[in-house]
């Protein structure tokens, strides 16, 4: 990437909204630099336009009429040196540490007018975006409950002690307790933010931002300085679900942000997944949506998140099954027999073949090999069964 072209990048960062499809398309059909210079000596988008070939502009025209207002104020030499002293880098498209897993976002339909690649990235912190291989997204409703937020903190947790990556926006609820749950494992988090890196949002979360500063990394498509909007939210939304390979959604109303983020990954062909709730919460409508459209997979825990999103045939689960019981080793016909077999009063062997349906020889046989294994004993003239077969019977009743 040459000089001219990041710092075109870093001035049509401070122009253009993040996530603006129009400016975003046309950079990347165009160049930073050839669309920068336009604005300066056309002093607008339009003009950049004029004499393009068809298919070019397509979506792009007008973009440029309000950026151009503030083309006076960017000096991006300058810019780039204040973030610089500040401890944040410019990361673009063709840099060594360019998360390439976002150029999947190129010609992707916009989602509330939404999209595109972005210009560059602002990071703050010392993991390196290229590093992010193995990451997961965890997001959720801002107003978890204690089961949500619990849930959360488990996955951050589970998933940074595995030395995976958890990427979530930092706000409140479900985001703040998964990058608190792999900060406290030690594991490597990043924080979306839709408002410069250099700024705490929520404010009340600025020890958690400075942590995973200094630990993993804060990224912002918007320049430092930046303060977050509604809008903002939804575009840095796309670039939560273009870094991980798979989004986990924890406690979502159906009308929820992080909906929009699950929205991203699918778009992106990433894996989405939910985590259930309990049916009567609003908090989780969502996420039960998800799952009973089969958008999302369901998901428990850290271990099925890695065996949902890990390369294929690592990280299998084993089946969970129920412990065997002493019924479970015999042969269909001993369960007849042993069916058949009082609780208390001992019956003989004519009465127990009647009541398993099949011969008297046979009964007998298939008697004495329960009564090797335990699980009847004689009772005056007849069999019973033992205590150790009720007792099991009972606990598998309970179970």
């Amino acid at each position: 990437m040459s000089d001219a072209d990041r710092l075109a990048r870093v001035a049509l960062s401070h122009l253009a909204e993040p996530g603006d499809v129009r400016v975003l398309r046309l950079v990347r059909q165009l160049g930073a630099t050839t669309v920068y210079e336009g604005l300066c000596a056309h002093g607008g988008l339009d003009a950049v336009l004029d004499g393009m070939p068809d298919g070019v502009s397509d979506g792009a025209g007008g973009a440029g009429v309000d950026l151009a207002v503030r083309l006076g104020a960017v000096r991006p030499e300058q810019r780039l040196e204040q973030a610089r002293r500040a401890g944040i880098r410019f990361v673009v498209p063709g840099d060594a540490e360019w998360p390439t897993g976002l150029d999947d976002l190129a010609d992707q339909p916009a989602l509330h007018q939404r999209g595109e690649v972005p210009v560059g990235l602002w990071v703050r912190g010392p993991l390196r975006l290229d590093e992010v291989r193995t990451a997961v997204a965890v997001v959720g409703a801002r107003r978890a409950t204690t089961y949500g937020g619990s849930v959360a903190g488990d996955l951050g947790q589970d998933l940074g002690s595995e030395g995976w990556t958890v990427v979530s926006g930092a706000a409140f609820g479900i985001d703040q307790a998964a990058h608190r749950g792999a900060l406290a494992a030690g594991g490597p988090t990043v924080a979306v933010l839709a408002c410069g890196v250099d700024r705490a949002y929520p404010v009340r979360h600025s020890e958690l931002l400075d942590q995973i500063g200094d630990q993993g990394a804060v990224v912002s498509e918007a320049p430092p300085g930046a303060t977050p909007t509604r809008v903002r939210f939804l575009g840095r939304n796309r670039l939560i679900a273009g870094l991980a390979r798979g989004t986990v959604v924890v406690e979502a109303a159906v009308r929820s942000g992080s909906l929009n983020t699950a929205g991203w990954a699918e778009r992106l062909s990433r894996v989405v997944m939910g985590v259930p709730g309990p049916v009567t919460s609003a908090l989780s409508q969502g996420v039960h949506e998800l799952i009973r459209t089969r958008a999302g997979l369901l998901v428990t825990s850290g271990a099925e998140v890695r065996e949902a999103v890990g390369e294929s045939g690592e990280h299998l689960l084993a089946v969970p099954r129920a412990p065997l019981g002493p019924r479970d080793h015999l042969p269909i016909r001993h369960q007849q027999v042993l069916d058949a077999v009082p609780v208390s009063r001992g019956a003989t062997v004519e009465t127990i073949s009647r009541g398993a349906g099949i011969g008297t020889k046979e009964a007998g046989t298939a008697l004495g090999a329960l009564a090797r294994a335990g699980l009847i004993e004689q009772s005056g003239a007849g069999w019973r069964l033992s205590d150790a077969a009720w007792r099991a019977d009972r606990a598998e009743e309970r179970a």
